[in-house]
């Protein structure tokens, strides 16, 4: 129905995990929580009707459709993967309220709602906003973006609310001081309705990003050089619906390639999206994960034992996230715990949050060998199966973190606990049913 909240209210819950089950069978990754986030808020860029297909059903996507609505989008859901927008009522005034900075200040996917808001309407307010506890992450990328093209932007620091508007923006030349992605994609969407030519250099170019372009274009925007880190852009005056489909989500297929790998499972994953993976496939491959491709199919056959390359001068194997087509941060957790049941050693290299390894003293907890050199670098001296690890009681920091936390779970010896588990239901739909469909034995309490 139009209007209609579809958060998905999730108590405060918590994971009991009984561990040490090899995992077997087929599943296929959810639509991409980072692209939806980015979809989702496009839908606001025009009045005519937007239908967006394979829409994950997670907290964070789900609280992002009920803000929308709250905005005066007209929402309906046909399905829990399906939705149609039409943003022809929105109310702007609603954004000045307590009720709108206390949902769009805990879900940080929110921010990107101000470059359609800006470019369609000329203003747009948003409070600072929240999000996982994994590091500074700032927006001054967002607003030199707006900035550039000509608006304005004051920052409450009594309120922590920012207004951003602009009278007469204009195309302009700009060279982002770092590849964001909502940073590129939040000044992409001001862009495409904003006179004249605009030029982003130095722009995030994700297949995420590169999906917002594509779709963009079939709604008439004018975007060349989708792919890389060129983008020029020339404005048009209106924008029409369209139908958009979305990735298979790249962080689950790695993190299904986890568990199968920590379990000695043997996992199909299917529909892999295996064009848009990357290099993520290579990165476990070096972790000595055997990988088989079968069409858009992956496939992790059963391996009791997987050794970590070395370089080849023979010094220790390096895992650091870089921007596309580089390693993306957010699979670093996984490669990490994969490390601990390997044999050899590695260094993960988190360059970009500098909190994300602090969840590494569980796994010590549970008897990995971990080194956690700084907040940005741990050394993991893999255990080769000679030791398994043990269960404990642990509490999830963040989406990434936690599912990683689940996967040294799944492989321990004896029963763990995990609280805090709204963190992972932020990113991955159903994760307890759909991993019990294939022998694990995790309860939801």
């Amino acid at each position: 129905m139009p209007g209609q909240s579809f958060i998905n209210r999730t108590a405060m819950s918590t994971f009991i995990i009984d561990g040490g089950q090899p995992l077997k069978g087929e599943i296929t990754p959810q639509g991409a929580k980072n692209e939806a986030l980015q979809i989702l808020c496009a839908t606001l860029m025009t009045s005519e009707e937007v239908v967006v297909e394979n829409i994950p059903d997670i907290l964070d996507v789900n609280n992002l459709i009920d803000l929308l609505a709250k905005l005066g989008v007209s929402v309906d859901r046909t399905d829990r993967h399906t939705c149609k927008f039409k943003a022809d009522r929105v109310d702007l005034t609603y954004m000045q309220t307590d009720d709108f900075k206390r949902r769009a200040s805990s879900l940080r996917g929110s921010i990107m709602i101000m470059g359609p808001l800006l470019g369609r309407f000329g203003r747009a307010y948003f409070p600072k906003p929240g999000g996982d506890k994994i590091g500074r992450r700032r927006l001054d990328t967002h607003f030199y973006g707006f900035q550039k093209l000509g608006a304005k932007f004051n920052f409450d620091s009594d309120d922590v609310f920012y207004t951003v508007e602009a009278e007469n923006m204009k195309g302009a030349y700009m060279l982002l001081d770092e590849a964001s992605v909502t940073g590129t994609a939040n000044t992409l969407m001001a862009a495409v309705m904003t006179p004249g030519k605009t030029t982003i250099y130095n722009a995030a170019c994700e297949p995420y990003v590169q999906q917002l372009c594509r779709m963009l274009v079939s709604m008439g925007a004018k975007i060349e050089g989708i792919g890389s880190n060129l983008l020029n852009i020339t404005g048009v005056d209106h924008l029409g619906g369209c139908r958009h489909r979305i990735l298979p989500d790249m962080i689950e297929v790695g993190s299904f390639i986890g568990m199968a790998a920590m379990t000695a499972g043997d996992i199909t994953i299917k529909d892999a999206g295996l064009e848009h993976l990357g290099i993520i496939p290579l990165a476990f491959e070096r972790m000595g994960i055997e990988i088989e491709r079968k069409g858009d199919d992956i496939h992790i056959p059963s391996q009791q034992h997987y050794t970590i390359d070395s370089f080849i001068d023979g010094s220790i194997m390096t895992i650091a996230d870089a921007p596309w087509p580089g390693l993306t941060p957010d699979l670093l957790s996984v490669f990490l715990v994969v490390a601990t049941q390997a044999k050899g050693s590695v260094l993960i290299h988190q360059k970009m949050f500098e909190s994300r390894l602090f969840f590494v003293d569980k796994l010590i907890d549970m008897g990995a060998k971990i080194i956690l050199c700084d907040p940005h670098r741990a050394t993991v001296i893999g255990l080769n199966r000679e030791a398994q690890l043990r269960g404990t009681t642990m509490t999830s920091p963040d989406i990434r973190a936690g599912v990683a936390l689940l996967i040294a779970a799944l492989s321990a010896k004896g029963t763990s606990t995990i609280h805090n588990i709204e963190q992972i239901d932020r990113g991955y739909q159903y994760i307890d049913q759909r991993l019990n469909a294939l022998g694990a034995r995790i309860s939801r309490q």
